[in-house]
């Protein structure tokens, strides 16, 4: 899914359905875990870059938000917040000077959709536990 804003930037995909495994998104993506950024979207592979619910979201996860020009991160933490994320990896979105939320997933989807109709933002969530 891709899309341009009105000044001619890529717009973020708004979440347009949240449910215990499930989330969509204006466009084709669909998933458990979705990774959104400005001009599109996909589900999220965990094995990609050894995510786990502990030690959480790694550096690898997030350098695709960042290499995609995300000027805000959003960081769903799962519907009972049990994803953490890495240490580095909040060091990483710092030094680069990004704008970070942390929150639970249902918080941080509705956090995301309200700043996508101003902001570049992107954002990880996943969506059960």
């Amino acid at each position: 899914m891709t899309g341009l804003g009105t000044s001619g930037g890529l717009v973020s995909p708004r979440i347009t359905a949240l449910a215990w495994g499930r989330m969509e998104i204006d466009g084709p993506a669909a998933g458990k875990d979705l990774v959104l950024y400005p001009g599109g979207g996909h589900p999220w592979d965990w094995a990609e870059h050894g995510t786990r619910h502990d030690p959480g979201i790694q550096p690898g996860d997030v350098r695709e938000l960042l290499d995609r020009g995300a000027e805000v991160v959003v960081l769903g933490l799962g519907m009972h917040e049990r994803l953490k994320v890495d240490p580095e990896t909040l060091e990483l979105l710092r030094a680069s000077g990004v704008e970070v939320h942390l929150a639970e997933t249902t918080e941080a989807v509705s956090l995301y959709n309200a700043l996508a109709a101003t902001r570049r933002v992107a954002g990880m969530f996943h969506s059960t536990c």
